[in-house]
C-alpha cells in the first residue's frame, strides 16, 4: 500500500489512521507546486486530480478523496477505527466525514486565497464559525466527533482543523473542541504521524 501525501496537508488525515490501525504502508511526498515525484516524475500522470491524498492499493488500484481513503484504511482493520459496515454508528460517522470534508475542509479553501479580498476571507471565517459551531455542541456531547470511542472523522476533523492557527481562524469562542484538539494531539498514531511528515520534532 502507498500513500502519496504532502505534509501538513488533508493527507495527514490518512496518514494518521495508518498509523493508528497499525498498518504499515509505503509514503511518497507529492510536490504540490510542480506536481512531480521524488523521481521527478510527474505527479498528474498517475492521479490527473493532481492534489493529494492518493492510496494505492498492492494491486495497482488507486483511490482518491479523504472520506473514502479513511474507510478504506478502517476497513482493513474493521472494528479499530470505524463502527461495522451497515450498522446506524457507520452511517452517523459517515455523515460526520462528509460534513467535515464539504463544511469544514472546503470551508477553508477560499483562505488559501487573500488575494480574493477581505470580505471574502472574512465570509469564509463567518461561515466556519457556524460549522465549528456545530462541532463545539456535539463535542459537548461525546468524546469523540462520532461518539465515545477514536475513529477515522476524529483524524480528518483534527487535520483540517490544525490549519485554523496559520490561516488565522479563531477557535477561542469553542473551548471543547480546543480541548479536543490537545487530546488528538496527544494519541501515539497522531504523534507518530506528524513526526514522519516532520510537523514535530521527534521526541528526544
Amino acid at each position: 500500500m502507498k500513500l502519496y501525501h504532502a505534509p501538513g496537508a488533508c493527507s495527514l488525515a490518512p496518514h494518521i489512521a495508518l498509523f493508528e490501525a497499525g498498518i504499515a504502508a509505503e509514503t511518497i511526498r507529492v510536490d504540490l507546486r510542480s506536481h512531480t515525484l521524488p523521481d521527478g516524475s510527474d505527479y498528474l500522470a498517475v492521479n490527473p486530480k493532481g492534489y493529494v491524498p492518493m492510496l494505492e492499493l498492492d494491486d495497482g488500484t488507486t483511490y482518491t478523496e479523504v472520506a473514502v481513503l479513511l474507510q478504506i484504511i478502517a476497513d482493513r482493520k474493521p472494528g479499530t477505527l470505524a463502527p461495522a459496515a451497515g450498522a446506524p454508528e457507520r452511517y452517523r460517522q459517515q455523515e460526520w466525514l462528509n460534513f467535515i470534508a464539504t463544511e469544514i475542509h472546503k470551508g477553508y479553501g477560499m483562505l488559501w486565497h487573500p488575494e480574493v479580498g477581505e470580505a471574502a476571507v472574512a465570509a469564509a471565517k463567518a461561515s466556519l464559525a457556524k460549522r465549528y459551531a456545530i462541532v463545539e455542541a456535539q463535542l459537548g456531547r461525546t468524546k469523540f466527533i462520532a461518539g465515545d470511542g477514536f475513529t477515522v472523522a476524529d483524524a480528518y476533523l483534527f487535520t483540517v482543523t490544525r490549519w485554523s492557527d496559520f490561516l488565522k481562524v479563531d477557535l477561542s469562542a469553542f473551548p471543547n473542541l480546543q480541548a479536543y484538539q490537545k487530546r488528538i494531539a496527544a494519541r501515539p498514531g497522531v504523534i507518530a504521524a506528524m513526526t514522519a511528515e516532520r510537523l514535530i520534532k521527534a521526541a528526544a
